[in-house]
């Protein structure tokens, strides 16, 4: 299975001008099941009165988060790290045309050999650990690099079926993730073991959001790895399932979940 490039084809149009490239955020907010679990987390944290000045996306990537930390913690300064120097380069470019480069960086970062001495007080990592093997090492970087008292999020794929693999000779649905998944004690045990505290892992894609995601993302993406033909009636597709899908969504986000393809973890230093 082909991600990455669907992920470039469509950011290629959104990317003409900042008008399309902020809807394609807005568009990802309202797909991506994972953007509401950590926008959430986000948002309870703020209201425990909360306020960063100094933020890091560990895996920037396209700066999708970036921009919703922006608009959330206007005053912080934001450090988008990413290992792709284009993506870096892009997304200066980008935030420099919205009038945001005084607040908004983006950097190179190898995270396994990232040496940031208490920078940071929140460190976003939404969906990167999977594609790193040396993990260990990324998470005691992380926690040097953020001052005492900050916190870390994780979203990650859980070992219950994560990258749509449920079983030992399945392919991963992302072909770039050299583990399929996470299991709550694993990941506790190693975030404990770089240091973090207070170490809180919730399943998330529980059975509302599993429906969801094969609705909004795993069937549009197979039809369009079949032709690219389909994306010329994806918006008539959303039309007609996305309200399902928001309603899923809203229920995963607000439930509970005895089991789930993913993980959201909250851990402090």
């Amino acid at each position: 299975m082909k991600y990455d490039p669907i992920k470039r084809s469509l950011g290629s149009v959104f990317n003409t001008t900042p008008f399309l490239r902020i809807f394609f955020y807005r568009l990802l907010d309202l797909l991506l099941l994972r953007s509401w679990h950590i926008r959430r987390e986000l948002r309870d944290l703020k209201k425990e009165g909360f306020k960063p000045e100094k933020v890091a996306d560990a895996g920037s990537g396209f700066g999708q988060y970036v921009h919703y930390l922006s608009r959330s913690y206007p005053d912080a300064k934001i450090t988008g790290l990413d290992i792709k120097q284009e993506q870096v380069d892009d997304c200066n470019r980008f935030f420099t045309k919205l009038g945001k480069q005084d607040l908004v960086t983006f950097q190179y970062a190898d995270l396994t050999q990232m040496d940031i001495k208490e920078e940071y007080d929140l460190v976003l990592s939404v969906d990167v650990m999977e594609h790193i093997e040396d993990d260990r090492g990324v998470m005691r970087n992380i926690y040097k690099a953020l001052k005492p008292g900050g916190y870390l999020f994780i979203s990650t794929p859980s070992d219950q079926g994560g990258s749509d693999v449920h079983h030992e000779h399945d392919d991963s649905f992302i072909d770039e993730h050299v583990r399929d998944g996470y299991g709550v004690e694993e990941i506790k045990e190693k975030l404990s073991g770089a240091g973090f505290n207070d170490v809180v892992v919730k399943y998330s894609y529980g059975k509302p959001g599993k429906i969801s995601w094969k609705l909004s993302m795993k069937y549009p993406i197979l039809l369009a790895n079949v032709s690219k033909l389909f994306l010329l009636v994806l918006p008539f597709y959303y039309l007609l399932v996305y309200p399902f899908c928001f309603l899923l969504n809203m229920a995963d986000t607000r439930g509970t979940h005895p089991t789930g393809t993913g993980l959201i973890v909250k851990c402090t230093k």
